[in-house]
Formats: structure tokens, sequence, C-alpha cells
């Protein structure tokens, strides 16, 4: 365990000004505080701060983060609390200790919420000051370090799962790819261990069989550069299991396929050298095509800059050469904590960015979240991606993750943007909005101010910030319904009992009930969570209805269903998902009879009042509502109508189908071959129609087509 003055004088050799007497008192007030704690692994548990700040001097950080990794673990874990670090260390050393503190309030809670919230509240505090994510990441590279004395598999494989998708990827965001590189294979380790110790055992054999191979190649490349006139540093080294064993999962290729398992660093004076040194290892050895990359011209969004490309190098081993200037690979290595610019004590200058752009983002996410989970899965979309890079019209850079649509792209230049989007140009074409974007694209979104969210965009986004915003106005949208939806329950339930809604009896109800208020009430009638007859029977709770308790049978119940214009809830064609939404089993049309079924976390369910579907709702009246078509609502508002049709099996037949659809006003939006022989073809049609008289007309002309044996409204 590294003493005192070892620790002082580690920090004083990179920080002659560093504050001595705050550091010694750092150190004796944690090793007092965690007293006779212990590890898992047996050692007292004061080594854990101590060697959490050991990592940091090797980061060269000031003397305040070194201060915040001592007493890191003292508020959660020992009777030290937040006002005595205040006291005794000032509130800027209290406010980063409170930011890596777990939230100890929530250990009810479940493991994966807990976990949510405890990354929610990392993320407000790292937007603060970057220092707090610094120590949190070096507080989990050590307990990943010691995982294997934690006894529990369970409890180790979380921890690994967590280190994997939460941390790891934030040590690649601000650039810390050792660290990153590091938890990645430690996680793997635990995660699959049968598969890394594949790995290592054959990477031992070739090291064996190769001998000093490593040595000899970077020997070479060195005299290769000089021999040119360039002044280089070179090194080698194999890749890490993990990275190995990620490129043979993405590639679907087998160990021995790989042939660039090995990857040399070239640091030389300045980008001129680099863009020199590249041509050197073009003109020496044959180039992989398509392996070249230019993160000099083109950073990462973490600031990372570097040339990338892949040879046949020397002994005609297929290698990986990083090109780069001593500035470039300590930024490569230790990414923000390479600034160190926070003596100040905040971001300063990087703050507004491009590296933190991605920290914007997520504390967007972070907004528009309904919950500390939805926020969670959200935010590793973020940061699990391979990217992409593309261009705005104006030239600006924008990095995606690999997968991303031009609904992703406007997202990331604004919410409003990705709000009013209704069309895409790439590179100057007019393209889908599922279309992935490639790298090098440049991509200019088409806005329209009456333009809302499309709930089919979650089917192709990929991005966290994209998904979250439309999950947002989603959210807003459908409660809405479900508000104007639990309204007209309540007042049929209370006009059928007798009775008026009034606020006042309503305010009565919501402690019975549990609600907080009367509009929360509304809601949770439109989303099936409560009944009509609940919120009735808590404002007046002697009174009973007559069938209770009762079945009431199909045909009675089917019997209360008003006739149209009869003040049924208005039923408009919604999209599906929201607080009503038509059957796929029936698919009701303007002009059908219809009911309403009430369920639980959907809203209402239209169905026609025939559907088979309605026998399993017999023995709950109370879940049928009485709805009917409005009228006067907008004529042209399309609906699918779904038709069984037999089709010969003969040239033309298909186009006739479409064409006499198409003369009819109708829109196939699907077709679907059930069924076929050397004479017929069965298939089931989707068609956008305005009503069931629509639908009546295109299926009495299919009839009288020749190349059509026979056409029925499809039910079920």
């Amino acid at each position: 365990m590294m003493r005192q003055f070892e620790l002082v004088e580690r920090v004083l050799s990179y920080d002659p000004d560093a504050d001595e007497d705050m550091l010694n008192r750092a150190y004796v007030f944690s090793m007092k505080a965690h007293g006779t704690q212990t590890r898992a692994s047996g050692d007292p548990y004061f080594s854990h701060p101590l060697e959490v700040a050991g990592i940091l001097t090797g980061m060269k950080l000031d003397t305040s983060t070194i201060v915040t990794a001592l007493l890191h673990d003292t508020i959660e874990d020992t009777v030290a609390s937040y006002e005595d670090i205040d006291r005794l260390f000032g509130p800027q050393i209290a406010k980063l200790v409170d930011g890596v503190t777990k939230l100890s309030r929530l250990e009810h809670l479940s493991d994966r919420t807990r976990q949510a919230e405890n990354f929610r509240k990392l993320l407000l505090a790292m937007s603060t000051d970057i220092r707090v994510l610094l120590v949190k990441l070096a507080d989990r590279l050590h307990n990943m370090r010691t995982l294997h004395f934690i006894k529990n598999p369970e409890k180790r494989r979380r921890i690994a799962a967590e280190t994997m998708e939460i941390y790891a990827p934030l040590a690649e965001r601000i650039g810390m790819q050792e660290l990153k590189d590091e938890l990645e294979d430690l996680a793997f380790a635990e995660l699959n261990t049968d598969a890394r110790s594949s790995i290592t055992a054959r990477l031992k054999f070739l090291r064996e069989k190769g001998g000093n191979l490593i040595e000899r190649i970077t020997d070479q490349l060195k005299r290769t550069l000089a021999e040119a006139g360039v002044e280089a540093w070179v090194s080698g080294r194999q890749k890490r299991p993990f990275s190995i064993w990620r490129k043979m999962q993405r590639k679907n290729v087998s160990f021995e396929q790989l042939s660039d398992i090995m990857a040399f660093r070239v640091v030389v004076a300045d980008v001129g050298d680099c863009y020199r040194a590249l041509g050197i290892m073009h003109a020496t050895y044959p180039m992989v095509p398509g392996r070249f990359k230019d993160f000099i011209s083109t950073p990462k969004p973490n600031g990372y800059r570097s040339l990338h490309t892949s040879v046949i190098g020397p002994e005609q081993q297929r290698i990986e050469i990083q090109i780069r200037t001593r500035e470039m690979h300590e930024q490569a290595e230790l990414g923000v904590a390479a600034h160190w610019r926070y003596k100040q004590g905040a971001l300063a200058d990087t703050r507004d960015s491009v590296q933190y752009r991605w920290l914007r983002e997520l504390l967007e996410i972070l907004e528009q979240a309904s919950d500390p989970e939805e926020f969670l899965e959200h935010t590793k979309l973020n940061m699990f991606q391979d990217q992409v890079f593309v261009f705005s019209p104006k030239g600006d850079l924008h990095a995606l993750p690999r997968g991303a649509t031009p609904v992703d792209f406007a997202y990331a230049v604004h919410t409003d943007v990705g709000d009013t989007c209704v069309g895409a140009k790439v590179n100057g074409r007019l393209v889908p909005l599922r279309t992935a974007l490639q790298n090098g694209d440049q991509v200019e979104v088409l806005r329209s101010k009456t333009q809302t969210p499309s709930p089919t965009w979650l089917h192709f986004v990929v991005t966290g910030k994209a998904r979250s915003c439309i999950n947002r106005f989603i959210r807003h949208q459908q409660r809405q319904q479900y508000l104007d939806l639990g309204r007209a329950i309540l007042q049929k339930t209370f006009r059928e009992a007798g009775h008026s809604v009034t606020e006042k009896a309503l305010g009565s109800a919501l402690k019975v009930l549990k609600v907080k208020t009367t509009e929360d009430l509304y809601v949770a009638l439109g989303d099936g969570t409560l009944t009509g007859r609940q919120v009735l029977e808590a404002v007046y709770p002697g009174e009973k209805r007559e069938e209770d308790e009762k079945v009431v049978p199909l045909a009675r119940a089917r019997g209360r269903q008003q006739q149209k214009g009869a003040g049924g809830i208005p039923i408009r064609g919604l999209i599906p998902g929201m607080a009503m939404h038509f059957a796929g089993c029936c698919h009701p049309l303007p002009g059908d009879r219809i009911v309403g079924i009430v369920t639980t976390g959907k809203g209402v369910t239209i169905h026609t009042i025939d559907c088979e579907a309605l026998e399993q709702f017999a023995s709950t009246p109370e879940r049928w509502l009485d709805v009917a078509w409005d009228q006067d609502g907008d004529g042209d508002q399309r609906h699918v109508g779904r038709v069984s049709v037999v089709v010969t099996n003969e040239p033309g037949s298909l186009s006739a189908l479409s064409t006499v659809i198409a003369k009819n006003l109708g829109n196939i939006t699907n077709l679907k071959i059930t069924n076929r022989s050397p004479e017929f073809f069965e298939m089931i049609v989707d068609i956008e129609v305005r009503d069931v008289k629509h639908l009546s007309n295109i299926i009495a002309a299919l009839r009288a087509d020749p190349a059509i044996n026979s056409v029925e409204r499809a039910r079920g």
C-alpha cells in the first residue's frame, strides 16, 4: 500500500505547486474514516481510495482530483457527511465527492433502476466538472482489477456488464483509450471467460512461434522511416483479446482468418511528418484496400487524431499502423486528462468544443426521458457506436452511429430541426427518411412548420437523442388523448348512475385511488389502469349497481352499443399505440358498427361489432364502451381494410389486381401470399380506403375482373 509521503511526492513530481497540506489531510481523514473496514480481498478498505488516487497521479491530475479520489467513498461508506467534507476541504471538493457518491437512498429499488439513477446523477455532476468522471473511471478500473475477489458470481457479472455497457464507452468518449481497453478486457474476462481464455492461449502460441516478431517488425519500420529521413518513435503490441473477439464477431470470421492482430504506433515530430511517414509506408509495403482512415483531417468527437492504415509489412505480416504526433499520442492515451486544465476548476473553453457535444446531447436526453431506465437505454444507444462522418450543406461535420438516418442527422443538428423534418436530400438527391447514411455524405434536411414527429420513425432511428425526442412527443400527445378519453369515460359512467362529474367529488376519490391529481385520474381512466366504476365507487362508496358481479351475455353487451351520432366517443384515425387504436383482427372502417374495449396500458381498442375476438370480453362488460364514428370528422382520413383474394396463376393477374384497386382510388399498403398452387394464388391484401362503402366498391370491381377468382373481406 502506498505511503502518505509517496503519494505526495508523486503529485509534486509533475505539479510543484500542489497543495501538500490538503493531500496530507485527505490521506489521514480517509484512513481514519474507513477505519477497520475491509474489502472482499481482505485488504484494508482504505487501500481502494489510495489505489484510485494512484491511478489518477499516473494521469498527472491536479490536487483537487487526487483529494477527491482519496475521499470519494467517505460519504457513502462511512459516518462522514457532505457537511464534514465541505467544512474541512471546501465546497469544490465537497461537490466533486458528492458527484462520485452513489445514491445510497435508492437501496430499496431494483438493481437496474438504481444503476440508472446513479448514472443520471453522475452525468449531471460531470456536466459541471469532468473531473467527477475521471475519478469515477479510476474507481471502476480498480474495482474491476479486484473483481475476482467477489464470491457472488451474479454480482461479478452485473458489475462487469455495467462496466462494458456504461463505463468503457464513457472512457472512449473522453478519449481515454488505454483505460477503455483495460476496462473492456477485464469485463470480457468475467462475461465470456471461455472465449477470452481461448484467444489468450492462441496469442501465447503465436508469440512462442514467432519469437520476437513484434520487436523485429518494429526495428524494420524504424529503419525504413530513418532511411527516408523521418525520425520516429515506433512501438508495437498485440491487440487485446476483447478487441480481437469483437472483430471476429463483427466480421463473422475465425481467429485463423484474422491477419492484423498486431498494431504499431509511429510517433513523429509534426503533422507534416505524419503524412510523409504515411507515404513512406505505402511506398514500401503493399496497402490493404479500404483500411485507410484519416482522423487528423476529420478528428473523432472525443478529439482523437491519428492516421490509420493496414499494410502487408515486414516478414509478409499484415499489420495495422497508427501514425501521430507526440501531442496526438498523449491525447489518444489520456484523452481529456491530457489537458489537465482543471486548476481553475471548470471545463473553461472546452465546454463548448466539439469534444463535449456528446455530453450536451446526453443532457438533452436526460431532460426528455420519462424515467431513469429510459434515459439509460437511450444513453447506451448514444454511446455504443461505430461512426460515420457526414456533412451539413454548410460543411459542418457531424459524427453519427453507423446506420444513422437523415432523421438522426436532423436531431443531431437541433431538436426543432428533427421535429419538423419532412424529407431529406443526400448529396443533392431526395431520399427516403429511413436511408442509412454513409461516410462523407452531405445531408440537407427539408422542413415544414406543420410537421410533427412520427412514431414510425422509431422503427429506424438509431441515436438516443432522436429516440428520446420522438418518445417525448408521443408521450405528450398520448397523455392528451388519454386525458380526453378518460374524461368521456367518466362522464358516461356517472351519467348512467344518475350523477354528474364535479371536481369537488373527484377530489375526495384521489386519496382512495392513490392518484395525485384529477388530470392523472383522467389519464389512468384513458389508458385502462382504472375503470369508471372504480372511480364511481370511490366517490359514492355505498352505491352498488344492479347487475354487480353478474356476467352479461355477449349479445346483450353488444346491444348496448349506440348508433352513430348518438353521443358516442369520437373515433378518428389515430396512430396505433396511442390512446385509441384499431384492432388488427377485424380492421374496422367508417360505416361498420363498432365497439371499444378498454385495454390496460393501451387505452381503447376499436373492434367491429361482429368481431370474433369480442367473445373473450363477454364476462367483463365494464370494459365495453359505447363508441361511434364521428360523422363530422375528416372525410379524407384513410383507413386500412383487409381483403382475401384468390387470383388465377397466369401472367398479368397481379397487374390486373393492382390496376382495379388503383382505378377505384384505393392504395395497396401490404400484400402477402398465403398459399399457391399451379392454378391459383391466395393472398391477403391491405388497402387504404375512406370507409366501408369505398371498400365494398373495390371488392365489387375486383369480382368483375376475369383474372380474380374470388374476393372477400378478411376477418381475423
